[in-house]
């Protein structure tokens, strides 16, 4: 197939900011690496891009690995984007003084801001998320809430693309804003090369959400894995138990039995309690109404999904919600919390 870039290539400034967050900067600057070039050669010619840090120093990323070579910022006018990737967010976070005047002279400039994970907080410190809607990772949401409470944090989707400011979770997700915006100047070809070459199917939509913390222990039984897979797909509906038994190619009898002998309870009682965490989850992290959450987590009405809520939880979805919204109270993890009648997560 001969490919025709376009005459200018996609520029990307990096603002690499102190103990920055390592996967979503590799996950994004190698998807520009991949498109910039045929084959896996690396040269520049689709896509810049430069790094950049206050003093021009190596960065320290979160894990301790450096960045280098590093440059002062350039003149923002230079780059299509601005992404600026945060670091570890604790009290004693440092706050980079030039780096945040640098972005509000981009902002000026009419470049375009990415805020990269916890970047998107350098962004609000910056003053430039007045009014905007913010894409946090579900992990920074009570922090973010507690730090800025005039900010309105979306931690249901991937990345929000509002024209002149995008802010992204984080993580993987970089890869699919890194390939939206490949395709967006360069042509889908590109950004789908860089994705296979990345063994990546293929880029997720803004929109859809971010992966819930739904964990399990070591499940020996291969069956029952392949139905925690096909029910961790469809979280937004109540599957009836024949269809599960043959998506997975079974009989509802053998599924019943496996699922007993390796979790304790029977998978339509398994699957019901899955959509129940799904439900904590949202009303932890989104601002989205009781009604729609039961919604989403296919329950027929309000009073379905607060009967069994309460039943699971010792609370209604209400009081759930009250309780993480007080100042003060630590946030339920979902990671850790124990559903009864099942082995704990």
């Amino acid at each position: 197939m001969n490919l025709s870039p376009r005459d200018e290539p996609l520029s990307v400034g990096f603002v690499l900011l102190h103990r920055f967050t390592l996967l979503p900067f590799a996950a994004f600057v190698d998807c520009l690496r991949l498109a910039a070039d045929e084959g896996d050669r690396s040269r520049q010619l689709r896509c810049h891009w430069t790094f950049m840090t206050s003093t021009g120093e190596p960065a320290l990323s979160s894990c301790g690995a450096t960045v280098s070579p590093c440059v002062t910022f350039r003149d923002p006018t230079e780059f299509d984007y601005i992404v600026v990737i945060g670091g570890v967010q604790d009290e004693k976070a440092r706050r980079d003084a030039m780096a945040l005047a640098y972005l509000r002279r981009a902002a000026g400039a009419g470049v375009p801001l990415v805020g990269l994970c916890t970047g998107v907080f350098a962004l609000i410190q910056a003053g430039l998320m007045t009014g905007r809607r913010c894409c946090v990772s579900w992990y920074h949401h009570r922090d973010m809430i507690q730090r800025f409470p005039a900010i309105e944090p979306v931690a249901d989707r991937l990345f929000v693309d509002d024209g002149d400011q995008i802010t992204c979770a984080g993580g993987a997700a970089a890869a699919d804003l890194a390939a939206y915006l490949i395709e967006r100047h360069l042509g889908k070809a590109w950004a789908m090369k860089s994705l296979h070459i990345m063994l990546l199917e293929e880029a997720r939509d803004g929109t859809q959400p971010q992966p819930q913390p739904v964990v399990f222990g070591k499940i020996e039984d291969r069956l029952v894995r392949r139905s925690l897979a096909v029910l961790e797909q469809h979280l937004g509906e109540a599957m009836s138990m024949d269809v599960l038994a043959e998506r997975v190619g079974t009989s509802r009898r053998n599924l019943e039995r496996r699922f007993r002998e390796t979790l304790g309870v029977g998978p339509q009682k398994f699957a019901r309690d899955l959509r129940l965490r799904y439900g904590l989850w949202l009303l932890h992290y989104t601002g989205k109404s009781v009604t729609e959450i039961g919604e989403r987590c296919g329950f027929a009405d309000t009073a379905h999904f607060s009967r069994h809520f309460r039943s699971a939880f010792g609370v209604t979805p209400s009081e759930m919600r009250k309780r993480a919204n007080e100042t003060g109270r630590d946030q339920v993890d979902p990671f850790f919390l124990h559903v009864e009648g099942r082995p704990a997560l």
